[in-house]
């Protein structure tokens, strides 16, 4: 395990450095920059001390090396668009509300989508059945950003229930996170019930049941543990999309999370906040299939990692 554990951060090691090259230099292959006249009209003695200033007028290589250098040493720049903090200090400030929001959106929506798969495999070709597919599909299918509109015009506009956005107030954060739980809760309800059912119908499951075991011990203690493996491949790596920030669900209810910031940091040509976002959804991405794959050791004995059984 230890073994294979090394071997999983030295790919974590290698995936990093390969995708912090594909980014820097497709971003620096794309025509214009962060102080273009378009953008940004300043004279040209101006726009040529800005670029000597933040090392823009050096070869690329050299400037990939610098600014990798600094990762090492946690050191991801100055956003050009917020100069008077570094990107850490903006990066913690900002994903105070996508963590807050996403995070509780996978923790409410993943587990609500467990119990209706678990109600649709139970009672399967029922009305029940037929009722957690249909909305699982309609999870499943309907953009996140059409779904966030429906909350607004529904709760927000119709009935006046809700504030349609903002952050702060605990109310404002009800139809973000509603809107953040539909996604977790649509693909987990789609395959608790494809992986129960698949495990209701192995021949141990009717050993069990012609030992005298409750339906109740049968189903929690066998069948959803067998059933555990494919939940746990997309926990992980899902809380971390959700957590690390939705752009359509932070553009359509005016959240100020990492989403924002992706999206502004690509509009104004600011390198050191590009980098640093795509470099650290990289790394986190990384570490969840790593602890994805030694939860499944420890959930199923007959997995072994590193090349056993």
């Amino acid at each position: 395990m230890i073994l294979y554990i090394l071997r999983r951060l030295v790919s974590v090691a290698v995936t990093f450095i390969v995708v912090s090259l594909i980014i820097f230099f497709m971003m620096h292959a794309i025509p214009g920059g962060p102080f273009d006249a378009n953008d940004m009209p300043v004279s040209e003695a101006v726009r040529a001390k800005l670029m000597a200033q933040l090392g823009l007028d050096q070869p690329l290589h050299v400037q990939y090396f610098r600014y990798m250098w600094g990762v090492l040493h946690f050191d991801f720049g100055v956003p050009y668009q917020s100069p008077g903090e570094t990107v850490v200090q903006l990066l913690s400030r900002a994903w105070v509300p996508s963590l807050v929001l996403g995070g509780l959106g996978v923790v409410i929506g993943a587990p609500l989508g467990i119990l209706l798969g678990m109600a649709a495999a139970l009672n399967c070709n029922s009305w029940i059945d037929y009722l957690a597919s249909t909305l699982a599909t309609l999870g499943l299918t309907i953009p996140v950003f059409v779904s966030s509109m429906l909350l607004i015009l529904v709760f927000a506009v119709w009935l006046q229930w809700l504030p349609a956005s903002g952050w702060g107030k605990p109310e404002r954060w009800i139809l973000p996170i509603t809107a953040y739980a539909l996604i977790p809760l649509a693909t987990y309800a789609r395959y608790t019930r494809s992986a129960m059912l698949d495990t209701l119908n192995r021949p141990f499951v009717t050993v069990l049941r012609a030992k005298g075991l409750s339906e109740r011990r049968i189903v929690f203690e066998h069948v959803l543990r067998n059933s555990a493996i494919p939940l746990v491949t997309v926990f992980l790596p899902m809380f971390i999309g959700t957590a690390t920030g939705s752009i359509f669900v932070e553009a359509m209810f005016r959240v100020p999370g990492l989403g924002a910031y992706f999206v502004s940091s690509i509009e104004n040509r600011d390198y050191p906040l590009e980098m640093a976002l795509m470099l650290m959804i990289t790394f986190m991405y990384c570490i969840a299939y790593l602890l994805s794959d030694i939860v499944y050791a420890l959930i199923n004995p007959r997995i072994r990692v590193g090349g056993g059984q």
